[in-house]
């Protein structure tokens, strides 16, 4: 067809269209329905977020760039040019954010909720910080000279400090630093007003450097090189090297430098050469305190609750409100669709499961858990109830290795058989399985997933559940934990599709299938991320040929929607709301399935470097109430952003005489509606969705 798919020009830099994402999470701040804590909580979100870029992200660029590495994506910016417009975007941004941040504090004012500095408190306040000071802060803060016998001290990964330049009796510049420990409060509250701890301890400086005289201090925070490299093959005890892994976090190299704006130029140097940072990784903040996700602290002070919106109370509906899950599942596949839909009746398959005396065994993938994971604890009953309990747990869950490797212990100490990972690959599948004695019969009950088994993350992304008895998929279930705990060669399910194999091949076909059908074929995909080139020069080549597709990616999307010739055909959204976005769900229209879900994104890493399964979903009432749920996304006027062929996002907002819809506000009131029925829910979620269409 005379173009060259290959043209960098047709695909946007990840790394951008990652700042552009926390770009639209920072754009909640301006809007109306978030009341103030909300928005604070939004700003939160965006700093970890930020935080996890650098650490993972910026630091793999400047790894590559040392490494004289040039060529790194489908985009062909080398790692310096990514670099460097990384660091343009974020300056450029930080005035923005503190523009959010100035209006969410005035919000908060006019509710009486108050951050403020130590000076700029009254005198009562002040004498309550003294006390404060002296009581909880002083004991355990340590004053630490630098000079030729007092090197510079090592610093953590996000460690905060206080850099101070100081004049001793004859008139000599001493520097130091104070340390401020992570054990204490980022704010320290007085009735209805939160101070920031650092400024309560420059305005003691003298009483911890005793002699000489404060000239000028600054706070400061470093981030550092967060990723954690295991060479696995060589590993003869994968634990013990992955606990070293993560003591190694806090000896990563500096990659940033964050200051409050107004930094004396002689702190900034000596904190530069000490560091050994460029000056070019260092970030000033005019009005904002440092460690943006410390605002958690202020957010969930149950002293203001009314400022944080209420949050919403998944259901629970017919049949699984008054019936045994089993028997529910024996009867029909489900499909729930989480936070609206309970998450509690995957915590109730593992419990039952573990206390019914028909079961045999349990076998599950886990990846990301939360800390107090009750499906953890009905596994470990399980064990001790005599069932045959087989857990993969994926120790390379970036960031959740610690907790991860602390249930890993415990259910091996407890006697499940528990596996750690598969070499070269990460286990990202959402997968659990439960075998039963029914009958005089061996039978199984399956659990596939978007999303982890976390009651906390599932209250707060959506993802969809599905459960079946499916003969097929079960038996897939079983190759699948055989390859996993074994040395299996099987590689291909029959029934579901596993990456690296499987998924891909899959979904370039079902990609091919519509194009081939031109102007009739029509696609709807949505996950969290679009990368893979493969993918995208598919979906190039299926638009060229006349198919509509629709294209809902939460984060990063590399696919430039909108080029003449191109991409005409294809439209990216981004829905960004009060809940994380995380379910993936594939949507052919002349596909005889039709409907898939999945726990890979698609991304390189996900398709080919991981293990992940997606399951095609056969049941008619299912995959139609799949098919609503992208509809009524696609129809949101409120959350909604649309990708333009530059890169940029614009909002969509509701059009003069148009009905306002905002699907997840949608989501939870057809749940709260379905709630209070005895009909069944796939019945009445096409009833709702098609009267949301028929509306609009």
């Amino acid at each position: 067809m005379g173009i060259d798919l290959d043209n960098p020009t047709l695909y946007i830099n990840r790394e951008l269209s990652w700042l552009r994402f926390n770009s639209r999470v920072l754009d909640q701040v301006n809007f109306d329905e978030y009341l103030p804590l909300d928005k604070l909580k939004f700003i939160a979100i965006y700093g970890t977020n930020l935080d996890e870029f650098y650490m993972i992200r910026v630091a793999g660029l400047k790894s590559l760039y040392k490494a004289g590495i040039y060529d790194t994506g489908p985009d062909k910016l080398p790692p310096k040019v990514q670099l460097e417009l990384i660091r343009e975007y974020i300056r450029k941004e930080i005035k923005v954010l503190e523009s959010s941040y100035l209006k969410v504090l005035s919000e908060l004012e006019a509710n009486e909720l108050y951050i403020k500095r130590y000076d700029e408190v009254n005198e009562r306040v002040k004498e309550e910080l003294n006390k404060h000071f002296f009581d909880h802060i002083y004991p355990i803060i340590i004053p630490i000279a630098v000079d030729t016998t007092h090197p510079f001290p090592h610093l953590n990964n996000l460690s905060f400090a206080i850099a101070v330049a100081l004049k001793s009796k004859e008139g000599h510049i001493k520097y130091g630093l104070i340390r401020i420990p992570r054990i204490l409060p980022r704010f320290f509250k007085v009735d209805n007003i939160f101070v920031p701890v650092e400024s309560i301890v420059q305005n003691f400086i003298n009483e911890l450097f005793v002699g000489y005289e404060v000239i000028i201090s600054t706070p400061f925070r470093v981030t550092r090189n967060a990723d954690i490299e295991i060479e696995e093959e060589e590993a003869d005890d994968f634990l013990e090297m992955l606990e070293e892994g993560l003591r190694s976090r806090n000896r990563g190299a500096i990659v940033r430098l964050e200051l409050n704006g107004g930094a004396d130029e002689s702190l900034v140097e000596f904190l530069c050469h000490n560091l050994k940072i460029d000056r070019d990784d260092v970030y000033y903040y005019e009005n904002i305190p440092l460690n943006l996700g410390s605002f958690w602290q202020i957010v969930n002070d149950k002293d203001f609750a009314h400022l944080l919106s209420k949050s919403f109370i998944p259901k629970t509906l017919p049949p699984l409100d008054r019936e045994d899950i089993y028997n529910v599942i024996e009867k029909e596949d489900i499909l729930l669709y989480h936070p609206y839909e309970s998450f509690e009746p995957v915590i109730k398959f593992i419990k039952e499961a573990a206390n019914d005396p028909q079961t045999l065994a349990i076998r599950m993938v886990l990846y990301r858990v939360g800390k107090n994971s009750p499906i953890v604890r009905s596994l470990i009953d399980a064990v001790r109830n005599g069932k045959q309990v087989t857990v993969m747990v994926e120790l390379k869950a970036r960031f959740d290795e610690e907790n991860n490797l602390k249930w890993a212990k415990q259910l091996e100490s407890a006697g499940a058989h528990v596996v750690y990972g598969i070499p070269g690959f990460k286990v990202h599948a959402k997968i659990a399985q439960v075998i039963k004695y029914k009958d005089n019969k061996l039978k199984g009950y399956l659990h596939l997933s978007t999303g982890n088994y976390n009651p906390t993350t599932a209250k707060i992304y959506t993802d969809v559940s599905f459960f079946t008895t499916n003969k097929g998929f079960n038996s897939d279930a079983t190759k699948f934990f055989h390859y996993l705990t074994g040395y299996a060669a099987q590689k291909k399910l029959d029934y579901l599709y596993m990456s690296p194999t499987q998924i891909k091949p899959k979904l370039l076909k079902l990609i091919e299938k519509e194009a081939s059908l031109k102007e009739e074929g029509r696609i709807i995909l949505k996950a969290n991320s679009l990368v893979d080139q493969t993918i995208i020069k598919a979906l190039y080549k299926a638009s060229m040929a006349g198919v509509k597709i629709d294209l809902i990616i939460r984060g990063i999307c590399c696919l430039r929607p909108q080029v003449k010739g191109v991409s005409e055909n294809i439209n990216v959204h981004s829905i960004i709301g009060k809940y994380l976005e995380h379910a993936r769900i594939y949507w052919f229209k002349n596909d005889t399935t039709k409907a898939y879900i999945s726990s890979a994104d698609l991304m390189p890493r996900n398709l080919d470097r991981r293990i992940e399964l997606m399951a095609p979903i056969e049941d008619e009432k299912l995959k139609e109430k799949l098919y609503q749920i992208l509809k009524i996304q696609l129809l949101d006027n409120t959350h909604r952003y649309i990708l333009q062929s530059n890169g940029e996002y614009i909002r969509v907002t509701p059009k003069e005489g148009e009905k306002v819809i905002n699907s997840q506000e949608a989501y939870e009131r057809y749940v709260t509606q379905l709630s209070k029925l005895s009909q069944k829910s796939s019945k009445h979620f096409s009833k709702f969705a098609k009267k949301i269409l028929k509306d609009k």
